[in-house]
């Protein structure tokens, strides 16, 4: 069938869940932080999992029985392992999953553990198609790959496009973790946050970073700068797993990282997220570090390298976090009513852990990020929960 092929610029009226998009010339990058933040750390592992759009998709109304993206995906490979999966983009229609599609072609970056050492291999652009869509006008998401760095390059339609009108759906800020931007789950409507945000029923602003839920006061100023109705904040495992502080550090940590965020949202609901359970640093402090035994045998695993005796003079594990995190809601509820503590545990727990076992001793697959998406969704709104919608 011959098509004749409507192409239309890709701006900010077509995106969701993205807060700056940077032009490049072969197209446009979203990011999910602004360029003042990013500005701020040029960290490779903060640069390469912001720029990855996990929770950012196209989203507009059309007509179209047809629709073409030219992208332009990174993917990273680690040297001596197995390749992941090339990214995967679903096609959402009227809200419904209906397809899936990755793309071909796109740069690599080859990252040598072993010598820290980065490579880095240009390739072509590459092709997304969706095709036999229903003729008749309807509501289109593409959300983009949740962990492959993805410059969009052009997108044609059989039917002109507008963006999608405002549908008064409330919009729920999140931060958190690799767990948060997706780790292991397969495509980008499978990570527990868009999980969660179907089944609540509200538009997702995903700053789950990789390695890089740190604390960082760039990353709260976002936060507090960014329009939302409901906020979320997971926080632990990387501070544990990096061995980036002690308790003495922390406490106040948390407290800024909440000041910050209250500057701009005094009153929006605030969850606070403590982890999810993850055996090797229940009781034993980071570093966290690659199993080598599994690397030789190419494949991906993590230990903890630290001293449980440690937890003595200040260093923090799991435990000790979501001790902490429990006691600072506690005491700042008493002033702030719309703040709320939820325990990482009841969304995976040891029984959890028994029955889905975190496949490299850190990350939740697919079927785990289901359960924590479910779970968090009973939990948060629920009639009784934070993010209830009051008259509704």
């Amino acid at each position: 069938m011959t098509h004749t092929w409507i192409t239309t610029p890709i701006s900010t009226e077509l995106l969701r869940g993205a807060l700056d998009l940077q032009h490049t010339r072969r197209g446009v990058l979203p990011h999910r932080l602004p360029a003042w933040a990013r500005a701020q750390y040029t960290d490779d592992q903060l640069t390469m999992v912001e720029s990855q759009p996990s929770g950012v998709r196209l989203a507009f109304r059309t007509r179209a029985t047809s629709v073409e993206l030219d992208t332009l995906p990174t993917r990273v490979v680690h040297k001596g392992l197995p390749s992941r999966p090339d990214g995967v983009y679903d096609l959402l229609v009227d809200g419904q999953l209906t397809d899936q599609a990755s793309a071909a072609g796109g740069d690599t970056e080859i990252i040598d553990m072993a010598s820290g050492t980065t490579e880095r291999r240009s390739g072509p652009p590459g092709t997304v198609r969706f095709t036999g869509l229903p003729d008749r006008v309807k509501d289109i998401e593409i959300w983009l790959p949740h962990r492959e760095t993805t410059e969009l390059v052009a997108l044609r339609t059989d039917a002109p496009v507008a963006p999608t009108p405002q549908r008064g759906r409330r919009v729920w800020l999140h931060h958190g973790s690799s767990i948060s931007q997706g780790s292991n789950a397969t495509n980008p409507t499978a990570i527990w946050p868009a999980v969660a945000a179907s089944l609540g029923g509200v538009d997702l602003i995903n700053l789950g970073f990789g390695g890089s839920a740190m604390l960082d006061p760039f990353t709260a100023r976002t936060m507090r700068d960014t329009p939302a109705d409901l906020i979320s904040v997971k926080i632990g495992i990387n501070l544990v797993n990096a061995d980036l502080m002690r308790l003495r550090a922390f406490t106040p940590a948390v407290h800024g990282f909440l000041d910050t965020i209250r500057e701009g949202h005094p009153s929006t609901p605030l969850l606070v997220v403590s982890p999810i359970y993850c055996p090797i640093h229940e009781d034993t402090p980071g570093p966290g570090t690659f199993d080598l035994t599994a690397l030789a045998a190419g494949q991906v695993s993590f230990r903890a390298t630290g001293d449980p005796a440690e937890r003595a003079s200040g260093k923090l594990t799991l435990g000790v976090v979501r001790d902490e995190l429990a006691r600072i809601t506690t005491q700042r509820a008493v002033d702030d009513p719309n703040l709320h503590h939820l325990d990482g545990l009841g969304l995976y727990g040891e029984a959890d852990f028994a029955e889905l076992p975190l496949p490299d001793q850190l990350h939740p697959d697919t079927a785990t990020h289901l359960r924590i998406g479910e779970r968090f969704a009973q939990r948060a709104f629920r009639a009784d929960g934070p993010f209830v919608e009051y008259g509704s």
